[in-house]
């Protein structure tokens, strides 16, 4: 492996125009992701039913309760507590490095192997330990949340451990779980969420081995791993595989280490591959099948998100509860103005139920049973959407000292609390394993998964008028009874009595899970197959089914420590009442904005800007060298 410097001319040019190879067709790029995707059910997903309208509470109900902590972990827990009270958050935001004493104190405490099975050297956590940690971690450091994360959940060990082989496993573990740091390549300059485009070869050469040749982009912890995952494209199968790379093969190579607006230590670069040489062992899960090992490893990987949102929502509930209870304005604490106080008491009823769906899928992950792909991706989502709202009025409360650094605050004698960076820190939850925008594609995609495994053959527009009127007898005779049944409820009236004040709040989540799948249904019927290009529709409905699954999970937590006894029963049943409360009310302004909005002159007025209509706005700016040069940029 070579630290080369940087050569700016090859890496701009590969930003501007792609590593090279024509750019893939929309139906193309659309059937590898179809390809990828997990086509059946095997198990029952609460959301999957909540888009077909049906309310089925008994699968997460049936999710068994949190079990008494281990003492080992308990140990573990305490000795992690005293080592982040040593580590100086400010000093590794300030410098934009990871200090090597913390990246070794880490490996001392096995952060690295906290997944990896004991037989490995690792400390065999499940998930719900391992979003303890994630949660104990994002209350003070992103920079240490990402490199672990990136390490545990998207790096080598997840996708090893579920689809390696036993003499990869025991090659690889070992090492891992002592602290050799991995990461995960598959982003490139014109491949983020679209692999169909991977220009990343894998050549098989004589003797059955390949040669890997390509370069990497955003390759978190790629600078200073030692191992890979490397998603590239089989030239004479055009399939994606998932192979092993090690840093210290010859052609491996770190172009550049990347920097960004927050999260400042982050290690992430580009990292180039030429000519190297790997052999068929190191193909990790079935050839070929890259891109699904990916996306099954992420149905876990991408919870370690929400557990650390989780701890953050904890650190602004905090924050505004010592704030607003102490600095004074117009003669009463600030957190006593009505306008203020509304504030606070979203902050924290949106942090309780941002516990409630981690936990919740946490459960899930490690009970089995259930196929959480889109409870998963819905917690990613959804908790990232509403910690954003959160850190961003936690910086309004603290006003000026929100927007300070904390080095300013700690020069000056004040509380260095330091929301600005945690705001800097936190953009990236947005984007990190999937953007917002992408995970409501996949979870749209699979919302509407029965209705085009039904009634595809009567859409699709390249249909014979044979294969129409056979689909005619099977769709009929399923809607005749599917669709009066979304309308009626008979005996929700009479249902979930046993929450108490809160079995109101479930009622109304079942009523709203059988007008969400009519809604998308109607759009099914009127839209046809020009349906996937009504994104802000579909976006519409599953920020729904968000809510709804964020409903549900608040009240599910609040009877779960009502049945414990737990001392806070009272407190967290009240903090579920307002969430349910507020969020139902956004739900129904959701519908309305389903038949009710200005979709299509958005539409029109966003194509009026990128093909130039409106560049007499731009006539007085000042002269940008860099965009004069993406806008001569070829990307057809």
């Amino acid at each position: 492996m070579t630290q080369a410097t940087e050569e700016k001319p090859k890496i701009e040019q590969a930003a501007l125009n792609g590593q090279g190879g024509a750019q893939l067709s929309e139906e193309q790029s659309r059937q590898v992701a179809e390809e990828a995707r997990e086509e059946t059910w095997q198990a029952p997903s609460f959301l999957k039913e909540v888009f077909n309208g049906n309310f089925n509470l008994k699968i997460l109900t049936t999710v068994p309760a949190e079990k008494p902590e281990r003492p080992e972990f308990t140990a573990f827990m305490g000795k992690l507590r005293a080592f982040m009270a040593t580590v100086d958050s400010d000093k590794i935001d300030r410098d934009g490095q990871y200090p090597p004493e913390v990246v070794k104190g880490l490996a001392e405490l096995g952060c690295f192997g906290m997944k990896i099975p004991t037989k490995y050297g690792g400390l065999g956590f499940n998930q719900w330990e391992y979003g303890r940690v994630m949660e104990l971690i994002g209350t003070q450091d992103a920079n240490v949340l990402a490199l672990l994360s990136a390490h545990q959940s998207i790096g080598v060990p997840n996708p090893l451990i579920h689809f390696g082989t036993e003499e990869q496993k025991q090659k690889y573990l070992p090492r891992i779980a002592k602290g050799a740091v991995s990461a995960f390549a598959l982003t490139e300059s014109e491949v983020g969420s679209d692999p169909a485009n991977v220009h990343t070869t894998l050549t098989r050469t004589a003797e059955g081995d390949f040669i890997l040749d390509g370069e990497k982009l955003w390759c978190t912890n790629g600078t200073i791993a030692e191992l890979f995952v490397v998603m590239a494209k089989h030239p004479d199968t055009k399939k994606i595989s998932a192979v092993i790379v090690e840093k210290a093969w010859a052609g491996v190579e770190v172009v550049t280490r990347c920097h960004f607006m927050g999260l400042r230590a982050l290690e992430n670069g580009i990292i180039r591959f030429h000519q190297v040489k790997v052999p068929k062992e190191s193909v990790l899960g079935p050839e070929g099948k890259g891109l699904k090992l990916a996306l099954v490893t992420l149905n876990t990987g991408r919870l370690s998100i929400p557990s650390g949102v989780m701890g953050a929502g904890k650190r602004f509930t905090q924050v505004v509860r010592a704030w607003g209870s102490k600095r004074y304005q117009w003669g009463q604490v600030v957190g006593k103005h009505e306008a203020v106080g509304h504030m606070v008491a979203d902050i924290a009823s949106t942090t309780y139920a941002i516990e409630a769906m981690a936990k919740l899928c946490n459960r899930m992950a490690d009970t089995g049973g259930r196929d959480i792909r889109l409870e998963a991706a819905m917690a990613k989502l959804w908790t990232t959407v509403e910690g954003w709202k959160m850190v961003d009025d936690t910086l309004q409360i603290r006003g000026g000292r929100g927007y300070e650094t904390a080095d300013s605050l700690r020069h000056r004698g004040e509380p260095a609390i330091p929301i600005e960076r945690i705001m800097r820190d936190f953009r990236i939850n947005l984007i990190f394993e999937g953007s917002s925008e992408i995970m409501r594609l996949f979870i749209a995609r699979e919302a509407v998964d029965t209705h085009m495994s039904l009634a595809w053959p009567l859409v699709n527009p390249k249909s014979t008028f044979g294969q129409r009127l056979g689909a005619l007898p099977k769709v009929g005779l399923f809607y005749a009874w599917w669709y009066p049944t979304r309308w009626f409820g008979l005996m929700t009236p009479f249902k979930h009595h046993g929450y108490g004040k809160l079995g109101k709040h479930l009622r109304t989540a079942e009523r709203l899970t059988r007008k969400l799948s009519r809604g998308i249904f109607h759009k099914m019927a009127t839209n046809g197959p020009k349906l996937e290009k009504k994104q802000v529709t579909l976006f519409r409905a599953v920020d729904i089914g968000a809510d709804i699954f964020a409903m549900v999970a608040a009240v599910l937590r609040a009877e779960d420590l009502r049945k414990a006894g737990a001392a806070n029963a009272a407190d967290a049943a009240m903090l579920a009442d307002l969430f349910c409360r507020n969020t139902e009310r956004r739900i129904r302004r959701a519908f309305k904005a389903l038949g009710s909005n200005d979709d299509a002159l958005k539409v029109r007025v966003s194509r009026g800007v990128l093909d130039g209509r409106f560049k007499w706005m731009e006539s007085e700016l000042l002269d940008s060298p860099e965009i004069n040069k993406l806008d001569a940029a070829d990307h057809a």
